[in-house]
C-alpha cells in the first residue's frame, strides 16, 4: 500500500482512507457499474449530471481539500479494492463539532455487514480522531436497509424534513437521524473514543 493509501480507520474486512489521485480510475470504474443502485440514493449520479463519475470524484477532491469535510473511500482491507464512499460533510466546529455523514456501497457489496463494519470504524474516526460531539444522518424512509443500519449502529430519528435534498431531479423528503458522542461511547459500555 502507498503513502498516499494512509488508513484512517477500519474494521475486520474494511479500511476507510482518503481518496488519492490513483483512485480515480476505480471510483468512476464503481460509480458507473452502480448508476442504477445510486441514482435512487445519491445526489449528483444520474448520467446527465456526471457521465462518467469523474465529476464526482472531483468534487470529492475539492470538499476535501478545503477542510470542511473527510470524504473516505471505504476498501477491502486486504487487496484494498474500492467497495464505496463514507462522508462527514459541512464539518462545523466551535460549540457545534458536528457533521452531516453520508454514505454507499457498490451493489455487489451490499446486504455483507461491509456498510456495517465501515460505519462503525467511521463513527470510531469521527468520535476519535476528527473529534466530532455529534454526527447526522438524512436518509429517504423508503431506504429501510439504510435505516436499518444506522439505528444499529445507535442513532435516534430525531424529525422528518419534507423536499430536503435533491435527487434525480426531484425534492426527496427525509428522516432525520443523529448520534452523539456520549450516547455512542455508552452503548460502547462507556469507553473512550
Amino acid at each position: 500500500m502507498s503513502a498516499d493509501h494512509e488508513i484512517l480507520a477500519s474494521g475486520p474486512r474494511v479500511a476507510l482512507r482518503f481518496p488519492a489521485a490513483s483512485d480515480r480510475e476505480a471510483f468512476c470504474t464503481l460509480v458507473v457499474a452502480n448508476r442504477a443502485w445510486l441514482t435512487q440514493w445519491a445526489p449528483g449520479t444520474t448520467a446527465e449530471e456526471d457521465p462518467d463519475g469523474s465529476g464526482w470524484f472531483e468534487a470529492t477532491s475539492v470538499a476535501n481539500a478545503a477542510g470542511r469535510s473527510h470524504k473516505l473511500l471505504i476498501t477491502d482491507r486486504e487487496s484494498d479494492a474500492l467497495l464505496g464512499m463514507l462522508n462527514f460533510n459541512e464539518i462545523v466546529r466551535g460549540l457545534f463539532q458536528s457533521a452531516y455523514m453520508g454514505y454507499w456501497i457498490g451493489a455487489a457489496y451490499a446486504r455483507q455487514g461491509l456498510m456495517g463494519e465501515a460505519l462503525a470504524a467511521g463513527l470510531g474516526y469521527a468520535f476519535g480522531p476528527l473529534d466530532l460531539h455529534r454526527v447526522e444522518a438524512n436518509i429517504q424512509p423508503g431506504n429501510e436497509p439504510s435505516i436499518a443500519l444506522v439505528r444499529r449502529a445507535g442513532f435516534v430519528q430525531e424529525g422528518f424534513s419534507p423536499g430536503y435534498l435533491k435527487i434525480g431531479g426531484s425534492w426527496k423528503d427525509h428522516e432525520r437521524w443523529a448520534l452523539t458522542k456520549e450516547t455512542w461511547l455508552a452503548q460502547r459500555g462507556g469507553g473512550t473514543a
